[in-house]
């Protein structure tokens, strides 16, 4: 301390205390706001000043932090002319002294009309003045501290909060919501930079359609912002600011724009992704202390947003092919039979019900649970599909349920089952009418239950697959046989469908047979040929025992037998390949005479063109060559029974 102030301070008791005062404003108070209003009125007193106030100039404009006595304009030249020169400046009846300890933030202490003798009085201002810079400097080192300490916490909670976002939409919302909340402002934006468009899509936009807002990319704030990676402050009451404004958008909003701090969103690779715009500080302007917080939160919005993007692509990805999936899908057909299983299919698919799917071996039951699977709720999911039939009972457990590492033998890695694979997704237990006793009591456990074991471990795992059944084999008549445990029957019957042998869907075998044939002709990038009227009522005619699966693999052998460049295809090209007709074999059983033999072969021939005529027999006797009446007459000389239409 100066020899000339501690002799001061040895003849001014008063300028002690003073002293003391100060200090012990900047060690109690918590505030800037609270100091100074603890501190001026000790100031003005030792002044013996009419009116004492600290300012501070930014940008050309003055503002007071803490005045006493009667308000009165400030000398704007005065203060300029003092923090240019940083040395005090009295003239009349102002003094200003700036406070030395804050030069940077460009602080000053003015006062009117104090002591009378000026010297004396610049001396003892000129050491409260001190006195006053070092304890702001203080509280405000303070102040920082504890504000940053809990920006920092309140930063690091909102983005935990948003790396749980894996949806861009809500993500959005959430971080303009949260921002705008911890800075005190009435709205935030996140424009995200379109370089494709050169635009700069706002969200949320509140106020238009969508809630979204498209804007050039050099519009306004925000296009300096991303064009230059620096941060921009705009404040409410300094004229120049409010000219980088473009009101164009405030109307599109239908909002006024009066302050704002505007930061470029920086992903971690450096490229820039758009900006974070925080709008109308509720009280006052935006500080820096404002700016530094929305850099912070923008660090963290940026990776939020790049997860989320990345996210949001497999996830569309993922959805594609889910789309494609479902699509390959397709009930083919018209007959009626079909159609009421398209539409019952609809309505069960929508439902968490179980199926129990019926239908001879290659009818497509796989196909119809595949079918359900898209048209629910759960088609992000896996459909794992078990053949029941293939596995041994001593594999039941590890195929179904998984198994630790070491549970036995072959085990050297940790395989998860398969009701846990399809834990929220669509599990399809195909031949489930050959699995054994055992497999069934263990099966009715976990159906029960809704929790695996692993073979060899002791954790329960839980499992919300929907399961859908599938068999070729009548399960009641195995249930009267004591073969099929009655409570798992009635656990999985809980919806029954279907599936109508090839046999009898009629035309429904031309319409596959196209489709095949269309499949399999681009696949192999061959020439589509054109199904023949003989080789459609060949196909028609056959009793296809291997239903849509050997009329798929027809369509395959003859898609690659066909040479080249052949455009049609006649019954010729079918001779061959179609497999021996069971009925037919039961027509040349050579145990009957030739007459019972001739008898069979035209019940079967004509009762065959009934089924693919859908039951017309109009449309049948016409197909035979004869007239309806004809067609009677001979069913009822062969013993056959007839109905009208």
């Amino acid at each position: 301390m100066p020899t000339s102030l501690e002799s001061r301070l040895d003849h001014h008791p008063a300028l002690a205390e003073t002293a003391c005062h100060i200090f012990y404003a900047a060690c109690s108070c918590e505030t800037i706001n609270g100091y100074l209003q603890a501190a001026i009125p000790v100031v003005n007193q030792a002044a013996g000043s009419e009116w004492a106030a600290v300012v501070r100039g930014e940008k050309g404009v003055w503002r007071k932090l803490a005045a006493i006595g009667a308000d009165r304009p400030l000398p704007e030249d005065l203060l300029a002319e003092a923090i240019d020169s940083e040395t005090p400046i009295q003239r009349g009846d102002w003094i200003v002294v700036p406070l030395a300890a804050l030069k940077k933030t460009g602080e000053l202490l003015l006062v009117f009309r104090a002591w009378e003798h000026a010297a004396e009085s610049r001396g003892i201002l000129d050491s409260v003045a001190d006195w006053l810079g070092e304890g702001l400097q203080a509280v405000r080192q303070r102040e920082q501290e504890q504000q940053r300490s809990t920006r920092l916490e309140a930063v690091l909670s909102i983005a935990s909060q948003w790396q749980q976002k894996l949806e861009l939409e809500p993500l959005l919302h959430q971080m303009a919501e949260t921002s705008a909340r911890l800075l005190g402002a009435e709205r935030a934006t996140i424009f995200l930079w379109d370089r494709v468009t050169k635009t700069l899509v706002g969200r949320p936009a509140l106020g238009v359609e969508g809630g979204e807002l498209r804007i050039p990319e050099s519009t306004g704030v925000v296009g300096q912002v991303v064009h230059s990676l620096q941060s921009r402050r705009v404040d409410a009451d300094i004229r120049s600011d409010q000219q980088e404004i473009d009101r164009r958008v405030d109307k599109q909003l239908k909002f006024q724009t009066r302050s704002l701090v505007c930061v470029p969103l920086l992903a971690p690779s450096g490229d820039c992704l758009g900006a974070f715009e925080v709008i109308n500080k509720i009280r006052g302007n935006f500080s820096q202390e404002d700016e530094t917080a929305l850099r912070e939160l923008a660090e963290h919005a940026a990776i939020a947003l790049e997860k989320t993007r990345q996210f949001e692509a497999v996830l569309n990805a993922h959805r594609y092919e889910t789309e494609r999936a479902a699509d390959q899908f397709n009930l083919l057909g018209n007959c009626p039979a079909i159609e009421s299983l398209r539409r019952t299919v609809e309505r069960v698919a929508a439902t968490e019900l179980a199926v129990l799917v019926l239908g001879e071996n290659g009818t497509g039951k796989e196909v119809v649970s595949q079918k359900i699977h898209y048209g629910s709720r759960r088609r992000d999911e896996l459909f794992v599909a078990v053949n029941c039939a293939a596995i041994p009972d001593t594999l039941l457990e590890s195929e179904l349920f998984g198994h630790e590492k070491g549970a036995f033998t072959d085990a050297r890695e940790t395989r998860p089952g398969k009701f846990e694979l399809a834990a929220r997704g669509t599990l399809f237990l195909d031949e489930i009418g050959d699995l054994s006793l055992s497999g069934q009591s263990k099966l009715l456990r976990v159906l029960e239950e809704k929790v695996v074991v692993r073979v060899g471990g002791s954790r329960p795992i839980a499992t919300n697959a929907r399961i859908v059944a599938a068999t070729n084999q009548n399960l009641g008549e195995l249930v009267r046989q004591k073969k099929f445990r009655e409570d798992l029957f009635f656990r999985l019957n809980v919806v029954t469908l279907e599936i109508p042998a090839l046999r009898e869907r009629g035309d429904d075998v031309v319409i596959l047979a196209e489709h095949f044939l269309h499949e399999f002709a681009v696949r192999s990038r061959r020439t589509l040929p054109k199904l023949t009227t003989g080789a459609k009522k060949r196909l028609l005619e056959h009793t296809w025992p291997g239903n849509v699966r050997e009329l798929r693999n027809l369509m395959e052998r003859v898609t690659f037998l066909l040479p080249e460049g052949q455009k049609v295809l006649d019954a010729a090209d079918l001779q061959f390949i179609l497999a021996p007709d069971n009925d037919a074999a039961q027509v040349m059983n050579l145990d009957v005479p030739l007459t019972e033999a001739t008898r069979r072969f035209q019940m079967e021939y004509i009762r065959r063109h009934i089924d693919s005529a859908r039951g017309n027999m109009t449309l049948a006797a016409e197909r035979l060559g004869i007239h309806r009446s004809n067609l009677y007459r001979k069913m009822g000389q062969l013993g056959m029974e007839t109905q009208d239409e």
